[in-house]
């Protein structure tokens, strides 16, 4: 499975930006797609999480209501609209696949990771 993130950018506090993720390669076995990210000095962090057959999706309190995760299952791209973004939204983002573990918070549980992209609020 490969990912390709885009759609990262700078925006002033109370902005809004959308972020893709492209997927490619054996897509079908890693069904559950995450968002995290990661600010320099602080450790990798879970965003949102989307079950690509379901589509139930889940967010971290950090950024429920502010953030929607989504999918074009044609297009095999996944997505995350983020509005009302803070200072303390400013990130690397990046999209990861898994098997849709019970755990899907933590890092280690996703297989597959795209490259990020920086997302800067001020």
């Amino acid at each position: 499975v490969q990912l390709v993130e885009s759609g990262g950018g700078s925006v002033q506090a109370g902005g809004s930006l959308r972020l893709s993720c492209g997927a490619s390669g054996s897509t079908y076995s890693r069904p559950c797609m995450g968002w995290f990210r990661q600010a320099p000095g602080k450790e990798r962090e879970w965003v949102a999480r989307i079950a690509t057959g379901s589509g139930n999706t889940y967010y971290a309190d950090a950024v429920k209501g502010r953030f929607t995760i989504s999918q074009d299952n044609a297009k095999n791209t996944l997505y995350q609209e983020m509005n009302s973004l803070k200072p303390e939204d400013t990130a690397t983002y990046y999209c990861a696949a898994s098997d849709c573990p019970s755990i899907f918070s933590v890092p280690s549980k996703y297989d597959y990771w795209g490259q990020g992209t920086q997302v800067t609020v001020s």
